[in-house]
């Protein structure tokens, strides 16, 4: 037995660990190879496909600039808001419920969107835009997967409907609809930015990589109204309209020396911060885009061409009985009979038969020639969206009966803001200014030259009449200065002609007369009740305005009246 061989249990044993080594050092060959790999030859292409699935592009939204008044006061400012969206393919629905609740929504509704959605195959669905920053951060903080939030900004209005009409409004993409927000928008509209950063499943950012745009924020916009001018003439003129149960109205305040729109108002107004309840007839700007015919406060610039042609001074006199005057087939009337009146007495009495007579006199290419200088039928060439041009017949359009209407007032047509400018050739020794919205970087403008000082002086004089004891704008006056101005009153224009019941009043006019700072014109469209002429409708509103107007900017009182101390002690109360 010792001579058999022995089974070589060693060496078969060595060879199969020998096997199994060189399986694990061909293994961790083939490892060690696939990381070269991976960090040379596959590199870049997963290092795009990781900055992918982990860094996002951010779209910064710039905020728009501001709007703010003559004096800095904000008008107009963009805050921050964040508007949340939820991606339907990554939401989880049982978390739908929870979500609703949190946004205050109906978790049916909801859940119908979403499903919708999903069929639709969208990635991206709003679910509530231009939150407070803090109400979406309490959203977001509940984890839920698939909803997200983007920064932006909303706009906001501080004086609401005060300044609706002027400010216009914007979107909620933030363009501008209305007004000067329209007007404007490209000025104030600014560049968004751009930048990289990695976020989790959530939606939050972890870290900013890089920021590749720097948002530039709009430029800011200053206008030449006073927001405590503005105030005033909406709260006044609000009052008058509601009171007179008038269909609307505007008034417009000029600063008399360089044109400035100090205050521009409209009624009905509406809240551009809350537009549940909006009226698209609301957001008219009557004062730039109605046309009105302005009755009798045309009859001072039919006055002043008498007087700018050489014919005529203010002592001389005009027949106008029998208080009546027959033009073809219209008989044109005073109130009564004024026997004769110089042209002091034509404005005082406000006789259509003593302009009638002056336009007839100095004919229609005169007559034509003078308004369209004053800027009756022009656009005062502001920019500002749905401006009227106005209307005046071209003097072969004028035949005897529409030169008589023209006279005053009837047959052309003028928005309450181109009353306003042509009024300041009377205040600015016979220039119409042009009128400014938006603070000019400069005051080189040149005036146009409508008549010679002295007549415009004589005219403003002759205007101060209208406010005395017998002139027909008593109510206009205002304690302790002189104010001149001119009533008006027409009829308006229906379907089948002027109308009887129907009517505008106007009160245009000028303070202190002694020196011009300021020029006012009201309108009241449709007046109702007893009282409905310019005299007893729109004066008093000028003389509320005017009154608060001249006190706040601290215009002296005239020292021709000697009451103007004892009045305003009686109405301040005991000191």
């Amino acid at each position: 037995m010792s001579g058999e061989p022995q089974p070589q249990t060693n060496h078969i044993a060595r060879w199969r660990i020998a096997l199994v080594l060189g399986g694990f050092v061909l293994l961790l060959m083939l490892v060690q190879g696939r990381l070269v790999m991976l960090h040379t030859v596959k590199q870049p292409f997963l290092y795009e496909q990781g900055e992918q699935r982990t860094v996002r592009h951010e779209v910064q939204p710039a905020m728009r600039g501001s709007i703010v008044d003559r004096h800095g006061r904000p008008l107009a400012v963009s805050t921050p808001v964040v508007t949340l969206w939820l991606n339907p393919q990554q939401v989880q629905a049982e978390q739908l419920p929870q979500l609703a609740r949190a946004l205050d929504l109906s978790p049916a509704k909801l859940a119908q969107r979403v499903a919708m959605a999903l069929e639709k195959e969208r990635e991206f669905m709003y679910l509530r835009r231009q939150m407070a920053p803090a109400q979406a951060q309490k959203i977001l903080d509940l984890g839920m997967a698939g909803v997200y939030g983007d920064d932006a900004f909303r706009r906001f209005y501080p004086a609401a409907e005060v300044t609706a009409h002027l400010l216009g409004i914007v979107n909620v993409d933030g363009k501008g609809q209305e007004g000067l927000e329209m007007a404007y928008d490209d000025y104030l509209t600014g560049r968004d930015g751009a930048r990289e950063v990695v976020k989790d499943l959530y939606g939050n950012v972890v870290k900013q990589v890089q920021v590749t745009q720097v948002p530039e924020p709009g430029r800011d916009l200053q206008l030449t109204m006073d927001l405590r001018l503005q105030y005033i003439a909406y709260r006044e003129l609000k009052a008058a309209v509601a009171a007179h149960h008038a269909k609307a109205g505007a008034a417009v305040l000029l600063d008399a020396r360089n044109g400035d729109v100090l205050a521009l108002v409209n009624q009905p107004s509406y809240n551009p911060n809350n537009r549940a309840t909006l009226k698209p007839e609301h957001m008219r700007n009557r004062a730039i885009a109605d046309l009105i015919e302005p009755g009798s406060t045309m009859k001072p610039f039919t006055v002043a061409a008498a007087l700018q042609s050489g014919r005529y001074r203010a002592s001389s006199e005009i027949d106008t009985s029998p208080g009546f005057i027959r033009v073809k087939h219209k008989a044109i009337r005073d109130h009564r009979n004024y026997g004769v009146l110089d042209i002091t007495g034509i404005i005082t009495k406000s006789s259509n038969v003593g302009v009638v007579k002056l336009a007839h006199d100095l004919g229609a290419e005169s007559m034509w020639s003078f308004l369209a200088d004053a800027g009756v039928g022009e656009s005062t060439v502001l920019g500002f969206p749905g401006e009227a041009l106005g209307r005046l017949p071209y003097p072969e359009q004028l035949d005897d009966l529409r030169l008589a209407t023209v006279s005053y007032g009837y047959g052309l047509s003028v928005t309450p803001l181109q009353l306003a400018q042509a009024y300041t050739t009377f205040t600015e020794h016979g220039c119409r200014l042009p009128v400014h919205l938006v603070m000019p970087e400069r005051r080189d403008q040149v005036c146009k030259r409508v008549m010679s000082a002295d007549i415009a002086r004589q005219v403003i004089d002759m205007m101060e009449t209208v406010t005395s004891a017998r002139g027909t704008g008593r109510r206009a006056r205002v304690a302790g200065y002189r104010v001149g101005g001119k009533t008006g009153t027409a009829h308006k224009v229906g379907k089948s002609g002027y109308e009887d019941s129907q009517y505008t009043a106007v009160f245009a006019g000028v303070a202190p007369v002694s020196n011009p700072e300021l020029v006012l014109v009201v309108f009241v469209d449709e007046p109702q009740g007893q009282e409905y002429y310019g005299g007893e409708v729109a004066a008093p509103i000028f003389s509320r305005i005017m009154a608060q107007a001249l006190r706040l900017r601290q215009v002296p009182p005239d020292e021709q009246n000697p009451d103007w101390l004892k009045n305003l002690r009686v109405a301040e109360g005991p000191a």
